[in-house]
């Protein structure tokens, strides 16, 4: 974007995004607004007699209108808007529950190996629903990887880490300097699709939520065979490399989970076509 005309980063903040691969804090909601979007988050969990963790996490914006809301907040999308442009849409959303104490972590890697993207401009906003200190696991990053472009990765079955395939860099990267992407509770970070992360497990005592928001700019386009969906969040879409996303009107009604399973099916036969594993 033109000097000047930036919504709601700096130029300092964009210049970082540049030169380092993120950004981070960045305010958006009230802690309050956050602890409210948490609640229903755990008042599903309840209901469902299940917590959305591995396997369970991915594109709860096709469930619950509360998460509708945060995808299309201003307060994220002018921030993603300065760095992609006007015209974005949500490729994928997981969310990253933590309990205190139980050893689950994300492991080394760069988000551009699950998503087979062209070209490579996807960034992903990381919303804090709770605090996410250090000792609570948040995001460790190598500042300034994303040069690096994609590196190799290599499958790593460990039932502790949240990757739904467990893959794990491979290739030799210099993580002596690191840093680490502290957020509170309605804040968020930013972060290019070849930036190195992980976390490490949850070692403060309350549990650590946020949501990975992966947003793109309409140009962009998966480049696997299956064809999948992806939401028009802001501007238009003059391409058509997707199909839309509708969103949800009641929470995990009927339509809205039918939606969602085939979603999160087309997504994950794609993912497998790019990993080259049997569907």
């Amino acid at each position: 974007m033109a000097q000047g005309t930036h919504r709601k980063l700096t130029s300092g903040q964009i210049a970082q995004y540049e030169r380092d691969g993120f950004i981070c804090p960045v305010d958006a909601f009230s802690a309050d607004r956050a602890r409210g979007w948490h609640d229903s988050l755990q008042a599903f969990e309840r209901a469902e007699g299940q917590k959305l963790t591995r396997g369970h996490n991915f594109k709860p914006h096709l469930l619950f209108p509360w998460v509708d809301e945060i995808v299309h907040a201003p307060e994220v999308l002018d921030a993603v808007e300065d760095l992609i442009g006007p015209n974005i849409r949500l490729f994928h959303l997981s969310v990253w529950p933590k309990d205190p104490g139980s050893g689950t972590y994300v492991s080394w890697h760069q988000d551009a190996t699950y998503f087979a993207l062209d070209p490579i401009c996807h960034v992903t906003a990381w919303v804090a629903l709770t605090d996410a200190p250090i000792e609570s696991g948040c995001m460790e990053v190598v500042p300034g990887s994303h040069k690096l472009g994609q590196l190799r990765h290599a499958d790593m079955q460990d039932t502790d880490n949240l990757l739904s395939r467990g893959q794990t860099l491979a290739a030799e990267v210099d993580r002596s300097r690191t840093a680490f992407m502290a957020v509170k509770a309605g804040q968020f970070s930013l972060h290019h699709t070849h930036l190195v992360h992980n976390s490490r497990p949850n070692r403060a005592s309350h549990r650590r939520v946020g949501l990975g928001i992966s947003y793109i700019p309409t140009h962009a386009r998966c480049t696997a065979p299956t064809r999948v969906t992806a939401m028009l969040v802001r501007g238009s879409d003059a391409f058509g490399h997707f199909d839309d996303e509708r969103r949800p009107l009641v929470e995990a009604g009927p339509q809205e989970r039918a939606f969602h399973a085939d979603a999160v099916a087309t997504f994950r036969r794609m993912n497998a076509e790019i990993a080259g594993a049997p569907r």
